[in-house]
C-alpha cells in the first residue's frame, strides 16, 4: 500500500493530533496519505459523515481513527467505493478497530510492506413501505433495530422469512445483525456471538414478553420481512440503521431486510484476532 486517507474523529482527535502522526510517519515512508477535512452532517447529500467523492480514486486504504462508531460511519459512507478500511482505535478496546493509538509505530509500516490481510465483512439492506409505498432503504453494517417509541407498550412483529411465516413477537423490538453486529445491540440482548467473517443474517427479539422466544439464525440467502402489529392506540416504531438514520413506522407498516450487495474490506494485521478481543472483553480485561 503507498496511497492513504485519513478520516478521523476530531471528537476523539482535536486538532487532528494523532491524524498527523500517522500522515508524518507514511510520508517518511514514501507513501502518499490525506487527511479529511473536518466535516459535519449534510442533510442535503446522501453521505453522513465522509463524502466519498473526496476520497482520490486511486487510494489503497482508508485510516479511521476513532471506535467503532466512527468506523460504522465510514463504512456506509464508503461502501459503494470498495476501499479496505484500518481501524485505529482511539478510545476503550472495540470490535472493529484493529489496534490503540500506542501500536501505530509498529504497524504502519507493516501496512507498507503489504504484512497484512484482508477480511470481507457482510453488509445488509432495509427497505421501509408504508401502504406498499416505499419511505427509505439504506445499508447497515452492524444492524437493523425495529423498536418501539412513545408509551411503554409492547408490539407485535410479524416475521416472514422468503414469504413464508416464521413467528411473531410481542416484544420492544426486533434486531435484525450481521454476523459483525453480534457482538453489539444483539449480544446485549441475548444473541448469539458469531465470527465476523461469516455470512449469516441473525434474529433477535429485544424484552420478548414470553419465555420461549430466542434468537433465529438464518442463511445470507434469506429475506427477512417484519411487520408492525395493529393494536389498539397510535403505537409507532422506529428502523434504524447502525444507531445512525432511522424513520418512523407505524401499525401495517413493514420493513424487508436482506443481505447486501455491497461489503465492506477490512485490513487486519494480526496484532489481535476476534477470539483474543472476544476474550478479553468477556473476562472483563
Amino acid at each position: 500500500m503507498k496511497k492513504f486517507y485519513i478520516i478521523a474523529n476530531t471528537m476523539k482527535d482535536p486538532q487532528f493530533r494523532v491524524a498527523e502522526i500517522v500522515r508524518d510517519q507514511l510520508l517518511s515512508l514514501g507513501c502518499e496519505c490525506m487527511i479529511r477535512e473536518s466535516l459535519h452532517t449534510d442533510p442535503v447529500h446522501k453521505f453522513k459523515y465522509t463524502n466519498p467523492e473526496k476520497v482520490p480514486k486511486d487510494v489503497d486504504c482508508v485510516l479511521v481513527l476513532g471506535g467503532d462508531g466512527t468506523v460504522l460511519q465510514a463504512s456506509r459512507d464508503l461502501a459503494e467505493r470498495q476501499i479496505p478500511i484500518f481501524g485505529i482505535n482511539l478510545g476503550t478496546l472495540g470490535y472493529l478497530a484493529e489496534i490503540g493509538e500506542d501500536q501505530i509505530g509498529e504497524v504502519i509500516p507493516k501496512l507498507v510492506l503489504d504484512e497484512y490481510t484482508i477480511e470481507e465483512r457482510m453488509m445488509i439492506s432495509g427497505t421501509v413501505f408504508h401502504k406498499g409505498r416505499e419511505l427509505m432503504s439504506d445499508i447497515a453494517l452492524n444492524d437493523i433495530v425495529i423498536a418501539r417509541t412513545g408509551r411503554l407498550r409492547v408490539l407485535d412483529f410479524h416475521i416472514t422469512v422468503n414469504g413464508r411465516f416464521l413467528n411473531s413477537y410481542s416484544a420492544d423490538g426486533v434486531i435484525v445483525s450481521t454476523p459483525t453486529g453480534s457482538t453489539g445491540y444483539n449480544l446485549s440482548a441475548g444473541g448469539p456471538i458469531v465470527a465476523p467473517v461469516a455470512s449469516m443474517i441473525l434474529l433477535t427479539p429485544i424484552a420478548p414478553h414470553t419465555l420461549t422466544s430466542r434468537s433465529v439464525i438464518l442463511p445470507d440467502s434469506a429475506t427477512v420481512k417484519i411487520e408492525i402489529g395493529k393494536r389498539a392506540g397510535d403505537e409507532t416504531a422506529d428502523a434504524t440503521f447502525d444507531g445512525d438514520t432511522n424513520v418512523e413506522m407505524v401499525c401495517a407498516d413493514h420493513i424487508e431486510i436482506r443481505k447486501s450487495s455491497r461489503a465492506m474490506q477490512f485490513v487486519k494485521v494480526d496484532q489481535i484476532s476476534f477470539l483474543e478481543i472476544l476474550r478479553r472483553k468477556m473476562s472483563g480485561a
